[in-house]
């Protein structure tokens, strides 16, 4: 929080709504005794309020005090110039474009913002004053505009609000039909549950009854055990011919027991999954919106990595689901959408992309089973070559002095210390300054590779490429001159003799690029132009460079790595293992593309590492 500046300007309108909300509460002098006086000024200088006799008192004509800057009566004093937060004994006096914020000279000679692009405080304050003002102004002239479109939110809000309450009216309903339904549907299977145990419970105990009769002096064995005593003949014949046909059953009962119902209830188990699972796939947030492929995130070498973000006001979705297919295949048979696996998460990543192709790629989100509609299609142009992979070598040739190394070793910054400002002034006296130069820590002996980075576009001076490790061994034991009139590493030797051997290999290739721009080698404007006409050579920085080396074939080439536009070709010498060079002098930062350093290994299969120790080279 200390390193924060504090808004005076938003402190002034604050107070002076403040005053405005208490007006009816003065702001008494600080110098009265009393009964104190109500304050009609307020000293900057002094930080105290002041009646006009105490003021006219304190501040006498003629003294320094009289000078002090007076305002109306306030609670708000505030500092008269705007010190710095890193060096707080510093004022501000310039403006960092690149952070957007007031600094002082610490802050630019030695601190966060030495190798940034300032300006003038006065400066900054014109032309940020002048753009204020015209944002302003065209805010003013689209009131009518405005007034409008808040009449309209206004409608839609009204509308929302009334349009709410007939789905939530129409929700009732619905669900309650649903509950009357299942209500029914109970209550006719409770009644038939009951029913059908009334009669079984009726018929088991009819069947007990008639068991217990079987007993011994009960039911039926007594009535026949009292027949047996029968006496005369005729009577006992009579009864007895039906007695014996009734036992005879029971007997038969016995023999074949088998229950008058069955106690399951197994017919009326109701299996609902079926319905419950069409419950739960009830839509009721409606279609979802379609998620958008985030281009600043998504990149695609060999491999594509997608990104997307969901809209912020929809509801949770289930899944995505991406699907991409290569353009310009219609020849072969193969321009349908392929689709990937359900996605659960923000981003996915596609495997089967050739190489050198233009992709088209879009997706599109999944709630209850419903299906939203395709984001916009974006392309995306694979790369002529599998991605190289590599770090920055923090012990070949690297100049710790001069070059700063993330931890990851994915970045690298030149510094404009101490250093570099005592040779810029050993240039009076013939001594050049040179470039710092870093490579990768791998190196290529075949096949096609290619690999992207960035540099950043205040950077002064980069030189990109690639270099052979003789070349390499060279430029670490005798650095040249970059101040030198007949030296240019673009092309690869002396300017002087440029337009002459342009067509010879050499062991490298290094195209320059700072102040935002990239300049290509004399001799590679066509030849009809003038060599004096630069417009040719000059292109507007990429914001990502590709390089693809060709090994076989003795060939680099250096792309606009967002579009595969390719800006520049030449042969190169690859007698020996190449390596990706990168020189800085001045202020300037690389940084290698993260999918390169993330997954790039996974792909390397005929690098070798570099073999030049810190003993060979004189740093």
């Amino acid at each position: 929080m200390s390193m924060l500046f504090r808004n005076f300007t938003l402190e002034s309108i604050v107070e002076r709504y403040r005053q405005a909300a208490r007006a009816a509460v003065a702001i008494m002098c600080n110098m009265c005794k009393p009964p104190q006086q109500e304050a009609t000024k307020s000293c900057m200088d002094c930080k105290a309020s002041y009646c006009n006799e105490c003021f006219k008192f304190h501040h006498p004509w003629g003294t320094p005090k009289a000078q002090h800057e007076y305002v109306g009566p306030t609670m708000n004093f505030r500092p008269k110039v705007l010190m710095c937060p890193e060096h707080e004994m510093e004022k501000v006096n310039m403006y960092c474009e690149v952070c957007r914020r007031p600094v002082c000279h610490l802050c630019k000679l030695g601190g966060s913002h030495a190798n940034h692009k300032v300006t003038s405080m006065s400066s900054a304050y014109k032309i940020l004053k002048e753009k204020l003002s015209k944002s302003i102004h065209y805010l003013i002239s689209k009131e009518d505009q405005v007034r409008t479109q808040i009449s309209h939110l206004e409608v839609l809000i009204n509308e929302t609000e009334e349009n709410g309450q007939v789905a939530e009216c129409g929700a009732y309903e619905h669900f309650e039909r649903l509950f009357q339904t299942l209500q029914e549907r109970k209550s006719e299977m409770l009644n038939s549950i009951e029913q059908s145990r009334t009669r079984r419970l009726e018929q088991l105990r009819g069947q007990v009854e008639e068991y217990q009769g079987m007993l011994e002096n009960s039911g039926l064995v007594g009535y026949a055990q009292e027949v047996l005593k029968e006496t005369d003949q005729s009577c006992f014949v009579q009864t007895a011919k039906q007695l014996h046909t009734r036992i005879a059953k029971s007997t038969e009962s016995l023999r074949t027991f088998h229950p008058a119902a069955d106690p399951s209830f197994d017919e009326f188990v109701l299996e609902t999954s079926r319905e419950e699972a069409m419950l739960k796939e009830l839509c009721f947030g409606g279609v979802p919106e379609p998620p958008i492929i985030d281009l600043s995130r998504s990149h695609v070498y060999n491999e594509g990595l997608l990104c997307w973000q969901l809209a912020e006001d929809t509801l949770a979705t289930d899944h995505q689901v991406l699907e991409y297919r290569r353009l310009g295949a219609e020849q072969d048979g193969d321009s349908r959408w392929r689709l990937t696996d359900r996605v659960y998460g923000p981003s996915t990543v596609v495997c089967d992309l050739e190489a050198d192709s233009l992709y088209s790629f879009r997706v599109r989100s999944c709630r209850n089973s419903l299906y939203s509609p395709y984001s916009p299609e974006v392309t995306f142009h694979t790369p002529p070559a599998p991605a190289f992979g590599f770090l920055f070598n923090d012990n070949c040739g690297f100049s710790s002095e001069r070059l700063a190394l993330s931890r990851r070793r994915d970045s690298v910054e030149s510094m404009a210390g101490m250093a570099f400002l005592l040779a810029a002034e050993r240039v009076q006296t013939g001594s050049y300054m040179g470039l710092d130069y870093i490579i990768g820590d791998t190196g290529i002996s075949q096949g096609r590779h290619y690999w992207a980075f960035r540099v950043e576009p205040h950077s002064y001076l980069v030189k990109v490429g690639v270099a052979s490790d003789s070349k390499l061994l060279e430029w670490f034991h005798n650095p040249r001159d970059t101040s030198s009139p007949r030296y240019d590493h673009d092309s690869g030797h002396d300017s002087g003799s440029e337009d002459t051997c342009y067509d010879l290999s050499q062991p490298f290739t290094l195209l320059t690029v700072g102040m935002g721009k990239i300049f290509l080698p004399k001799a590679s404007v066509s030849a009809g132009s003038d060599h004096g006409d630069h417009s040719n050579r000059v292109l507007p920085m990429p914001q990502r460079i590709g390089v693809c080396l060709d090994y076989d074939a003795g060939r680099v080439y250096f792309y606009d790595a967002d579009t595969m536009r390719c800006l520049y070709e030449r042969q190169v010498d690859c007698s020996g293992t190449m390596y990706p060079a990168f020189g800085l002098m001045g202020s300037g930062k690389v940084h290698l593309e993260d999918f390169i350093t993330a997954n790039g290994r996974l792909v390397v299969t005929c690098g070798s590492r570099l073999k030049i120790t810190l003993t060979e080279i004189s740093c």
